[in-house]
Protein backbone atom coordinates (compact mmCIF):
# COMPACT_ATOMS: atom_id res chain seq x y z
CA UNK A 1 0.00 0.00 0.00
CA UNK A 2 1.48 3.12 -0.89
CA UNK A 3 1.04 5.56 2.10
CA UNK A 4 0.51 9.41 1.42
CA UNK A 5 -2.04 12.26 2.03
CA UNK A 6 -4.58 11.94 0.11
CA UNK A 7 -7.40 14.83 -0.88
CA UNK A 8 -11.01 13.58 -0.07
CA UNK A 9 -13.34 13.49 -2.61
CA UNK A 10 -15.49 17.05 -3.62
CA UNK A 11 -19.13 17.02 -3.62
CA UNK A 12 -18.83 15.09 -6.98
CA UNK A 13 -18.86 11.99 -5.32
CA UNK A 14 -21.97 12.69 -2.82
CA UNK A 15 -23.48 9.98 -4.72
CA UNK A 16 -21.16 7.37 -3.68
CA UNK A 17 -22.85 7.37 -0.11
CA UNK A 18 -25.96 5.57 -0.43
CA UNK A 19 -24.01 3.05 -2.53
CA UNK A 20 -21.10 2.67 -0.06
CA UNK A 21 -22.94 0.98 3.00
CA UNK A 22 -26.49 0.49 1.11
CA UNK A 23 -28.15 2.08 3.93
CA UNK A 24 -27.98 5.39 3.62
CA UNK A 25 -31.24 7.56 2.61
CA UNK A 26 -31.63 11.02 1.65
CA UNK A 27 -32.35 13.46 4.48
CA UNK A 28 -36.22 13.01 4.20
CA UNK A 29 -36.81 10.77 6.85
CA UNK A 30 -35.95 7.39 5.27
CA UNK A 31 -33.68 6.77 8.57
CA UNK A 32 -36.88 6.94 10.44
CA UNK A 33 -36.94 3.04 10.61
CA UNK A 34 -33.74 3.06 13.32
CA UNK A 35 -34.36 6.51 15.07
CA UNK A 36 -33.77 5.59 18.66
CA UNK A 37 -32.16 2.07 18.12
CA UNK A 38 -28.64 1.37 19.42
CA UNK A 39 -25.32 0.41 17.95
CA UNK A 40 -23.03 -1.82 19.41
CA UNK A 41 -19.61 -0.83 18.46
CA UNK A 42 -16.19 -2.66 19.57
CA UNK A 43 -12.89 -0.48 17.93
CA UNK A 44 -9.38 -0.31 19.40
CA UNK A 45 -8.35 2.32 22.36
CA UNK A 46 -6.20 4.27 19.40
CA UNK A 47 -9.77 5.37 18.08
CA UNK A 48 -11.04 6.74 21.39
CA UNK A 49 -7.91 7.78 23.15
CA UNK A 50 -7.25 9.83 20.20
CA UNK A 51 -10.95 11.78 20.16
CA UNK A 52 -11.59 10.76 16.55
CA UNK A 53 -14.28 8.10 18.03
CA UNK A 54 -16.55 10.72 19.56
CA UNK A 55 -16.34 13.30 16.79
CA UNK A 56 -17.41 10.49 14.21
CA UNK A 57 -20.17 8.84 16.55
CA UNK A 58 -21.35 12.48 17.57
CA UNK A 59 -22.15 13.07 13.62
CA UNK A 60 -23.88 9.79 13.17
CA UNK A 61 -25.80 10.41 15.90
CA UNK A 62 -27.03 13.43 14.61
CA UNK A 63 -28.10 12.06 11.04
CA UNK A 64 -29.68 8.85 12.32
CA UNK A 65 -31.05 9.90 15.50
CA UNK A 66 -29.01 6.44 17.07
CA UNK A 67 -27.15 5.85 19.73
CA UNK A 68 -23.34 4.43 19.51
CA UNK A 69 -22.38 2.04 22.12
CA UNK A 70 -18.49 1.96 21.69
CA UNK A 71 -16.96 -0.19 24.05
CA UNK A 72 -12.94 0.88 23.07
CA UNK A 73 -10.86 -2.07 23.92
CA UNK A 74 -7.40 -4.02 22.28
CA UNK A 75 -7.69 -5.34 18.48
CA UNK A 76 -7.80 -8.59 19.97
CA UNK A 77 -10.45 -8.13 22.53
CA UNK A 78 -12.67 -6.26 20.07
CA UNK A 79 -12.68 -9.23 17.81
CA UNK A 80 -13.72 -11.78 20.74
CA UNK A 81 -16.77 -9.70 21.68
CA UNK A 82 -17.61 -9.73 18.13
CA UNK A 83 -17.10 -13.42 17.86
CA UNK A 84 -19.13 -13.80 20.74
CA UNK A 85 -22.20 -11.71 19.23
CA UNK A 86 -22.00 -8.72 21.29
CA UNK A 87 -21.23 -6.32 18.68
CA UNK A 88 -23.02 -5.22 15.31
CA UNK A 89 -19.11 -3.74 13.86
CA UNK A 90 -15.84 -3.74 14.29
CA UNK A 91 -13.33 -0.78 13.91
CA UNK A 92 -9.97 -2.07 14.26
CA UNK A 93 -6.35 -1.75 12.84
CA UNK A 94 -4.87 -5.88 12.15
CA UNK A 95 -5.28 -7.34 9.05
CA UNK A 96 -3.96 -10.84 9.62
CA UNK A 97 -6.64 -10.93 12.87
CA UNK A 98 -9.24 -9.26 10.91
CA UNK A 99 -9.07 -11.59 7.72
CA UNK A 100 -9.02 -14.78 10.27
CA UNK A 101 -12.49 -12.94 11.53
CA UNK A 102 -13.51 -12.79 7.99
CA UNK A 103 -12.33 -16.25 7.02
CA UNK A 104 -14.18 -17.92 9.75
CA UNK A 105 -17.55 -16.94 8.65
CA UNK A 106 -17.89 -13.52 11.81
CA UNK A 107 -17.25 -10.66 9.83
CA UNK A 108 -18.91 -9.52 6.04
CA UNK A 109 -18.77 -6.70 3.87
CA UNK A 110 -15.24 -5.02 5.17
CA UNK A 111 -14.20 -1.83 3.61
CA UNK A 112 -10.64 0.12 4.26
CA UNK A 113 -11.53 3.06 6.21
CA UNK A 114 -8.48 5.28 6.99
CA UNK A 115 -4.69 4.76 8.03
CA UNK A 116 -1.89 6.57 10.09
CA UNK A 117 1.03 4.85 10.75
CA UNK A 118 3.60 3.24 13.82
CA UNK A 119 6.54 5.01 15.77
CA UNK A 120 9.25 3.94 17.78
CA UNK A 121 9.44 6.72 20.89
CA UNK A 122 11.65 7.00 23.45
CA UNK A 123 13.82 9.23 25.50
CA UNK A 124 15.53 11.85 23.99
CA UNK A 125 18.83 11.13 25.02
CA UNK A 126 18.19 7.58 23.04
CA UNK A 127 20.57 5.44 25.15
CA UNK A 128 20.23 2.62 22.65
CA UNK A 129 20.97 4.62 19.56
CA UNK A 130 17.72 3.83 18.25
CA UNK A 131 17.56 6.95 15.73
CA UNK A 132 20.84 5.93 14.21
CA UNK A 133 18.78 1.95 13.25
CA UNK A 134 18.35 1.13 9.88
CA UNK A 135 14.45 0.51 9.78
CA UNK A 136 11.88 -0.70 12.51
CA UNK A 137 13.41 -4.33 13.20
CA UNK A 138 17.38 -2.70 13.66
CA UNK A 139 15.77 -0.53 15.63
CA UNK A 140 14.40 -3.32 17.92
CA UNK A 141 17.61 -5.25 17.62
CA UNK A 142 19.73 -2.16 18.83
CA UNK A 143 17.15 -1.89 22.31
CA UNK A 144 17.64 -5.53 23.02
CA UNK A 145 21.45 -5.42 22.56
CA UNK A 146 21.30 -2.19 25.13
CA UNK A 147 19.06 -4.17 27.23
CA UNK A 148 17.22 -0.67 27.09
CA UNK A 149 13.84 -0.57 28.91
CA UNK A 150 10.70 -1.05 26.23
CA UNK A 151 7.43 -0.87 27.12
CA UNK A 152 4.88 -3.15 25.56
CA UNK A 153 1.23 -3.35 25.79
CA UNK A 154 0.98 -7.13 25.90
CA UNK A 155 -2.39 -6.74 25.34
CA UNK A 156 -3.38 -8.51 21.68
CA UNK A 157 -4.22 -5.46 20.05
CA UNK A 158 -3.33 -4.26 16.90
CA UNK A 159 -0.36 -2.21 18.39
CA UNK A 160 0.91 -5.19 19.88
CA UNK A 161 0.32 -7.58 16.72
CA UNK A 162 2.78 -5.09 14.64
CA UNK A 163 5.20 -4.85 17.95
CA UNK A 164 4.99 -8.83 17.57
CA UNK A 165 5.92 -8.48 13.78
CA UNK A 166 8.61 -6.59 14.51
CA UNK A 167 9.96 -9.04 16.58
CA UNK A 168 9.73 -11.79 14.43
CA UNK A 169 11.78 -9.70 11.91
CA UNK A 170 14.25 -8.56 14.44
CA UNK A 171 17.57 -10.75 15.08
CA UNK A 172 16.69 -11.00 19.08
CA UNK A 173 13.37 -12.07 20.70
CA UNK A 174 12.38 -9.75 23.55
CA UNK A 175 12.94 -10.79 27.46
CA UNK A 176 14.60 -10.61 30.48
CA UNK A 177 14.09 -7.34 33.02
CA UNK A 178 14.11 -5.09 30.01
CA UNK A 179 11.63 -5.96 28.70
CA UNK A 180 7.87 -5.26 29.92
CA UNK A 181 4.85 -6.25 29.11
CA UNK A 182 2.03 -4.07 30.50
CA UNK A 183 -1.75 -5.57 29.10
CA UNK A 184 -3.04 -2.37 28.66
CA UNK A 185 -3.96 0.27 26.33
CA UNK A 186 -1.58 2.49 24.22
CA UNK A 187 -2.57 5.88 26.61
CA UNK A 188 -1.24 3.68 29.75
CA UNK A 189 1.87 2.35 27.79
CA UNK A 190 2.90 5.66 26.28
CA UNK A 191 2.29 6.89 30.61
CA UNK A 192 4.27 4.50 31.71
CA UNK A 193 6.98 4.35 29.32
CA UNK A 194 7.57 7.81 29.76
CA UNK A 195 7.60 7.72 33.39
CA UNK A 196 10.44 4.58 32.77
CA UNK A 197 12.52 6.40 30.68
CA UNK A 198 11.62 3.63 27.98
CA UNK A 199 11.45 3.36 24.26
CA UNK A 200 7.55 1.97 23.22
CA UNK A 201 5.91 1.20 20.08
CA UNK A 202 2.92 3.57 19.52
CA UNK A 203 0.72 4.56 17.02
CA UNK A 204 1.33 7.70 15.61
CA UNK A 205 -2.35 9.04 16.25
CA UNK A 206 -2.12 8.41 19.71
CA UNK A 207 1.47 9.61 20.36
CA UNK A 208 0.19 12.99 18.61
CA UNK A 209 -2.77 13.61 20.77
CA UNK A 210 -0.65 13.30 24.09
CA UNK A 211 1.15 16.71 25.75
CA UNK A 212 2.13 15.63 28.61
CA UNK A 213 4.81 13.36 27.34
CA UNK A 214 8.70 13.79 26.92
CA UNK A 215 8.74 10.87 24.46
CA UNK A 216 10.34 11.26 21.09
CA UNK A 217 9.85 9.93 18.03
CA UNK A 218 13.43 8.07 16.98
CA UNK A 219 12.17 5.76 14.31
CA UNK A 220 9.32 7.34 11.64
CA UNK A 221 6.31 5.55 9.68
CA UNK A 222 5.70 5.35 5.94
CA UNK A 223 3.79 8.69 6.48
CA UNK A 224 6.93 10.21 7.10
CA UNK A 225 9.13 8.61 4.69
CA UNK A 226 9.55 5.60 7.13
CA UNK A 227 9.36 2.02 6.28
CA UNK A 228 6.33 0.56 5.04
CA UNK A 229 6.52 -2.66 8.01
CA UNK A 230 4.90 0.53 10.30
CA UNK A 231 2.25 0.95 8.56
CA UNK A 232 -1.59 1.21 10.01
CA UNK A 233 -4.80 1.04 7.94
CA UNK A 234 -7.78 0.15 10.08
CA UNK A 235 -10.82 -1.76 8.86
CA UNK A 236 -14.39 -1.64 9.75
CA UNK A 237 -16.67 -4.74 8.89
CA UNK A 238 -20.25 -5.79 10.21
CA UNK A 239 -21.04 -8.99 12.13
CA UNK A 240 -22.24 -11.57 10.22
CA UNK A 241 -26.29 -12.18 11.11
CA UNK A 242 -26.29 -15.47 9.80
CA UNK A 243 -24.00 -16.20 12.99
CA UNK A 244 -25.67 -14.35 15.60
CA UNK A 245 -29.29 -13.70 14.47
CA UNK A 246 -28.93 -10.65 17.53
CA UNK A 247 -26.88 -8.48 15.66
CA UNK A 248 -28.23 -5.40 14.26
CA UNK A 249 -27.23 -5.93 10.58
CA UNK A 250 -28.89 -2.98 9.33
CA UNK A 251 -27.65 -0.60 11.51
CA UNK A 252 -23.99 -1.29 11.47
CA UNK A 253 -24.02 -0.86 7.47
CA UNK A 254 -26.09 2.28 7.76
CA UNK A 255 -23.05 2.83 10.12
CA UNK A 256 -20.52 1.49 7.74
CA UNK A 257 -21.74 3.35 4.58
CA UNK A 258 -21.97 6.81 6.86
CA UNK A 259 -18.48 6.54 7.81
CA UNK A 260 -17.21 5.30 4.40
CA UNK A 261 -18.91 8.35 2.20
CA UNK A 262 -17.60 11.40 1.77
CA UNK A 263 -18.92 13.11 5.16
CA UNK A 264 -17.64 10.18 6.97
CA UNK A 265 -14.04 10.81 5.51
CA UNK A 266 -14.13 14.41 5.63
CA UNK A 267 -14.53 14.36 9.62
CA UNK A 268 -11.53 11.84 9.73
CA UNK A 269 -9.22 13.88 7.35
CA UNK A 270 -10.31 17.21 9.34
CA UNK A 271 -9.67 15.82 12.88
CA UNK A 272 -6.57 17.17 14.67
CA UNK A 273 -4.84 16.92 17.51
CA UNK A 274 -2.36 19.73 19.25
CA UNK A 275 -2.41 20.94 15.19
CA UNK A 276 -1.53 17.85 13.64
CA UNK A 277 -4.18 15.68 11.82
CA UNK A 278 -4.16 12.17 12.96
CA UNK A 279 -5.59 9.89 10.46
CA UNK A 280 -6.12 9.68 6.94
CA UNK A 281 -9.36 8.71 4.87
CA UNK A 282 -9.30 5.76 2.63
CA UNK A 283 -12.71 4.57 2.02
CA UNK A 284 -12.76 6.64 -1.16
CA UNK A 285 -11.00 6.14 -4.56
CA UNK A 286 -11.32 6.51 -8.51
CA UNK A 287 -9.53 3.26 -8.34
CA UNK A 288 -11.05 0.34 -6.04
CA UNK A 289 -9.13 -1.87 -4.32
CA UNK A 290 -10.41 -5.02 -4.83
CA UNK A 291 -8.56 -6.48 -1.66
CA UNK A 292 -10.32 -4.41 0.70
CA UNK A 293 -13.35 -6.84 0.84
CA UNK A 294 -11.77 -10.18 1.09
CA UNK A 295 -8.65 -11.16 3.09
CA UNK A 296 -5.20 -10.45 1.69
CA UNK A 297 -3.45 -12.28 -0.99
CA UNK A 298 -6.93 -14.27 -1.67
CA UNK A 299 -7.53 -15.16 -4.97
CA UNK A 300 -10.64 -16.87 -6.42
CA UNK A 301 -10.39 -20.40 -7.79
CA UNK A 302 -9.66 -21.24 -11.68
CA UNK A 303 -13.01 -23.05 -11.89
CA UNK A 304 -14.64 -19.49 -10.44
CA UNK A 305 -12.47 -17.28 -12.91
Amino acid sequence: MEYRRRAILGASAAGIAAAVGGCLGPDTGSEGSIAGEELALATTTSTEATGLLDEINAAFEERFGTRVAANAEGTGAAIRSARDGNADVILVHARSREDEFMQEGYGVNRRDLMFNDFVIVGPSDDPAGVSDAEGAAAAFDAIASAQAPFVSRGDESGTHTKELVIWENADTEPGGEWYRSLGQGMGETLTHANEAGAYTLSDRGTYLSRDDIDLEILVQGPIEGGPELLANPYGIMAVNPEIHSNVNYQLAMTYIGFVTSPRGQEIIAEYTANGEQLFYPEALSAEPNFQQYVPEGWQPDSADE
